[in-house]
């Protein structure tokens, strides 16, 4: 799944440098794992829930126990497991040694761990939006052992 605010950072990034098109090496790893890791629409939901997250391997635990309210609207759903998968991604860059925000060349947002196992977080976030399931907290537990 494409994640459409990318392609217009993707868009002013690349004018930026004189309008070619740059693959991830050429982008700052630090803005891009900013801009991944704002998550607007699950810090909100979080937050309205009393849940804190602090980009860490507890705050996935708690978003596992949060009541899914989101999973009778579509949209609301679709643009959460965005924002869920993202988070899962900051919270793995951040804190399990050598991982990394990768764009793939469809614009697909994902971490490559230091084993250089590429994971779709986006998509994991998007199945946990739907169903609960992978545990977010799980799938961290999983990655992190990596």
């Amino acid at each position: 799944m494409n994640i459409p605010f990318l392609d217009g950072w993707r868009r002013r990034h690349d004018a930026a440098r004189g309008g070619a098109a740059h693959g991830t090496a050429d982008w700052d790893p630090e803005g891009l794992a900013e801009l991944l890791s704002e998550c607007e629409l699950l810090r909100a939901q979080a937050e309205s829930a009393g849940v804190a997250l602090d980009d860490g391997p507890s705050s996935l635990e708690a978003l596992d126990q949060l009541q899914p309210r989101w999973r009778g609207d579509e949209e609301l759903q679709s643009w959460l497991g965005n924002d869920a998968g993202l988070y899962l991604g900051t919270v793995l860059v951040r804190t399990v040694g050598g991982a990394a925000w990768q764009i793939r060349s469809d614009g697909q947002p994902v971490v490559r761990l230091a084993g250089g196992r590429e994971v779709d977080v986006v998509e994991t976030g998007h199945a946990w939006a739907e169903d609960g399931a992978p545990e977010l907290s799980q799938v961290y537990a999983e990655l992190s052992e990596n």
